[in-house]
């Protein structure tokens, strides 16, 4: 996941989104999709709270 940009990432999650939402998907498959997906989460989440500190700080120089 390192090296790819918020809006790939968060491109990534849509389609995991998207596949989550097939109701025809095995569990198995299913629950590995949750997991990616919130890993993806985790990232573009430290990713906006990273940017927003960058823009804090700039604000208050």
């Amino acid at each position: 996941m390192e090296n790819k940009s918020f809006e790939v990432l968060m491109a990534e999650l849509e389609q995991l989104v998207k596949e989550l939402e097939n109701k025809d998907i095995p569990l198995d498959d299913a629950v590995k999709k949750y997991q990616k997906g919130l890993e993806l989460t985790k990232v573009c989440h430290q990713m906006l709270k990273d940017a927003e500190e960058v823009i804090v700080k700039e604000v208050k120089e």
